[in-house]
C-alpha cells in the first residue's frame, strides 16, 4: 500500500509531517511518498536515522492557509497538494493524506480525480468515540456549508458504505443531527432529509440530537457542513479542556501523590484518555471523490499524522471507492439533475 502524504501540510509541517510519516511507515508497513519541496523535506527525514526508507517527490511549491483555494490552485501548478493529488490519479499511489488548507485538498480532489457517478457533493466524515465499542462517523464536517435534503441523502449513504466496506458495521443505523428526537423538530433542511432518508433503504433511526452523539445510538450522523463543522470542534476543544484541567489538577505535592496512588492504573487512564483524544481517530476521509482522499486536522501533531495515514490504508486496503461506486445506484440515490 502506497500513501501519499502532504509532507507541507499543516500548521508544523514538515517536522511533524515526517516524524508522522516515519511512524505510519514502521507501525503500518505502508510505502510513504512525502510529496513537497525536495532538499527541505529531505533535510527534515535525515533527522530520522533508523526510519525506513521514504521516497520524496519533489514539489516546490506550498499552499499557505491564508490563501484563497481556487486562486492558489490555479497559481501553483506543482504545490505539494496538487502533486499529491497527480500520483494517485496517474496511480502511483493507492491514497493521499493532506493535513494542510482542507479547501486546497478538496479543490484539489475534485480537480484532479473527479466525483463518484452519482455524488453531488463530496463530504468530510470523522470517527467520534462513543460508549460502545465502535465509533460514530459524523459528516458533513465543513466541505458544504450550504445543503438540500438530497445532499444528507447522499452524505447517509456514504457513511453507510464507509461504516460497512471500512469499519466492518453490519447494516449502520443512519440518523440525523438535529434539536430534538421528535418527528418535525428542526429546520426545512432536516425535516425533509428526515423524509427521504425515512423512505431510503438506509437502516434510518431517526433524529440524534447533539447530546447523544456520543452515546453510540447511530452509526453514521449527518448533517449540513457548517453544524458539523461547529460539532466537530466544540468536541474537540473539550476534550482538550479536560485533558489541561485534570494536568492542571495534578500539579503540586496533593497532585503528585494522587498520581502515586493512580500508579497502579495508569495503564487504563492512558487508555481513556486514548478514547476521547480526536488525535487518535486520524483524519477526514473526503467521501465521494474518485479516490482516497484523507484530510487531517491543521495542528495535527505527529501521532495525529501517523493515524490520518493509518485511515488512508484502511480505506484504500478495503476497496472502499470501489464499493461506494458499485452501490451508489443500488440504493437509488442519484445527483441533481
Amino acid at each position: 500500500m502506497r500513501i501519499a502524504v502532504d509532507a507541507m501540510g499543516g500548521d508544523y509541517a514538515p517536522e511533524v509531517v515526517v516524524t508522522g510519516a516515519v511512524a505510519a511507515a514502521r507501525d503500518f508497513g505502508a510505502e510513504i511518498v512525502l510529496v513537497g519541496p525536495e532538499a527541505r523535506v529531505r533535510q527534515e527525514l535525515a533527522r530520522h536515522r533508523d526510519a525506513p526508507p521514504l521516497e520524496i517527490v519533489d514539489a516546490p511549491e506550498v499552499i499557505e492557509m491564508h490563501e484563497p483555494p481556487a486562486m492558489a490552485l490555479r497559481r501553483k501548478k506543482r504545490a505539494s497538494i496538487v502533486v499529491a493529488v497527480e500520483l494517485l490519479h496517474e496511480h502511483r499511489v493507492d491514497a493521499v493524506m493532506s493535513a494542510g488548507h482542507t479547501g486546497a485538498a478538496m479543490g484539489a480532489a475534485l480537480l484532479g480525480l473527479g466525483r463518484i457517478p452519482g455524488v453531488d457533493r463530496p463530504a468530510l466524515a470523522v470517527l467520534l468515540p462513543t460508549k460502545t465499542d465502535r465509533p460514530a462517523i459524523l459528516l458533513d464536517v465543513g466541505a458544504n456549508v450550504d445543503c438540500k435534503p438530497h445532499h444528507l441523502l447522499q452524505f447517509a449513504l456514504m457513511g453507510s458504505v464507509y461504516g460497512s466496506a471500512v469499519l466492518g458495521m453490519p447494516s449502520p443505523r443512519v440518523g440525523v443531527l438535529n434539536i430534538g428526537v421528535e418527528e418535525g423538530k428542526g429546520t426545512d433542511l432536516t425535516n425533509a432529509a428526515t423524509e427521504l432518508l425515512r423512505e431510503s433503504s438506509l437502516n434510518f433511526v431517526g433524529n440524534v440530537e447533539a447530546r447523544d452523539v456520543f452515546s453510540g445510538v447511530a452509526d453514521v450522523i449527518v448533517c449540513d457542513g457548517f453544524v458539523g463543522n461547529v460539532a466537530i470542534k466544540f468536541g474537540q476543544g473539550l476534550a482538550l479542556a479536560i485533558r489541561d484541567i485534570v494536568k492542571d489538577e495534578l500539579r503540586g505535592l496533593r497532585g503528585k501523590l494522587l498520581m502515586l496512588y493512580l500508579t497502579p492504573l495508569a495503564g487504563r487512564v492512558r487508555r481513556m484518555y486514548r478514547r476521547i483524544d480526536y488525535r487518535e481517530y486520524g483524519g477526514a476521509p473526503l467521501l465521494g471523490i474518485d479516490g482516497v482522499v484523507v484530510v487531517g486536522h491543521g495542528s495535527s501533531n505527529a501521532r495525529a499524522i501517523r493515524n490520518a495515514i493509518r485511515v488512508a490504508v484502511e480505506a484504500a486496503s478495503h476497496g472502499f471507492v470501489e464499493e461506494l461506486r458499485t452501490r451508489m445506484p443500488q440504493l437509488g440515490v442519484t445527483a441533481e439533475p
